[in-house]
């Protein structure tokens, strides 16, 4: 006998094809935060459609992960350079840093946004979005009837991977301060939040805890990744074959602030390495399990035995 299906599995879709529909047109039209919900909302649907596809008949979940992806890469780098905007305002407000050296970096950020902007317009433009919105429909009406509850064990599966993944990354950044390999820290807890997104979502014990965790240090690695792209654009800057005079020393001034900065956010990030760690021992030790258990059919026979497996559902 299969597994009951979990009330309201099939909105665990819906909901985040909401947030793309909702925020893709204000991204289209140009505006930050259009763009930034909308490519999150991208990345959700990315890591949610693999996962409750699986083993449904008759839906066309491999298409609408691929036009997804295609979503995700259009918004991804003019958000970017959005985020660099703003904080070349924040140091603006600085007294001393000298704001004509902040205003050429500037330029040189809008110019760069706008020939990505075009790039990211026609990217969009060849996203049908009605097609995708049937593709998706199309998942959800055959998650809706589905009783077997496999994509509880495929997601109990990747979070078991990416929980590992983020302490191998994690293991290999150390305590030194390597902003490639800090990246990839900040690449796998990403991963792994919005897997477990999915399963406190679902209402799997445990997971929303552990949500909170990653998001509190995905946001210092996030703004440690944002500083140093703007680090990249003020060394662009300075390479460039006609700055005006004393603009040198003035940029290697900015630069010298983004490095402090930095230094201080890997601080931070590495106080935090200890709750990282504790959330991945929980994910496999019972995030991972209550999934697994959530999936397994029920016996027939005794009421009791009925109860424990509603309940862990």
């Amino acid at each position: 006998m299969t597994t009951r299906r979990t009330p309201g599995t099939a909105s665990l879709l819906e909901t985040r094809a909401r947030a793309l529909r909702r925020y893709l047109p204000s991204a289209v039209a140009g505006d930050d935060t259009g763009v930034h919900q909308a490519r999150v909302a991208s990345r959700r649907l990315r890591e949610a459609v693999p996962v409750l596809a699986v083993g449904l008949k008759g839906s066309k979940s491999k298409k609408a992960g691929r036009k997804i992806r295609r979503l995700t890469r259009a918004l991804g780098t003019v958000r970017e350079l959005d985020v660099t905007l703003k904080l070349i305002d924040e140091l603006s407000a600085s007294d001393d840093l000298s704001r004509p050296a902040l205003q050429d970096v500037r330029l040189h950020v809008v110019a760069e946004r706008d020939k990505l902007r075009e790039l990211m317009l026609s990217e969009l433009a060849d996203v049908d979005a009605v097609k995708l919105d049937r593709r998706l429909l199309s998942v959800s009406t055959a998650l809706a009837a589905d009783t077997t509850g496999a994509w509880k064990q495929a997601l109990a599966s990747r979070l078991m991977s990416r929980s590992r993944r983020l302490t191998a990354a994690i293991q290999t950044a150390g305590q030194l301060y390597v902003p490639e390999h800090l990246h990839q820290v900040r690449i796998a807890a990403k991963k792994l939040r919005y897997g477990l997104e999915l399963a406190a979502d679902a209402g799997i014990a445990g997971a929303a805890v552990h949500v909170r965790t990653v998001k509190r240090t995905q946001t210092i690695l996030g703004r440690l990744h944002d500083l140093q792209i703007l680090q990249s654009h003020v060394s662009a800057v300075q390479a460039a074959p006609h700055a005006r005079a004393g603009t040198h020393e003035a940029l290697a001034a900015i630069a010298g602030r983004i490095e402090e900065q930095c230094r201080l956010l890997h601080g931070k990030y590495v106080a935090a390495v200890p709750a990282l760690h504790a959330v991945t021992a929980g994910v496999r030790s019972d995030v991972a399990g209550r999934l697994t258990r959530a999936s397994r059919p029920l016996k027939m026979g005794l009421p009791r035995s009925r109860k424990r497996a509603g309940e862990a559902v």
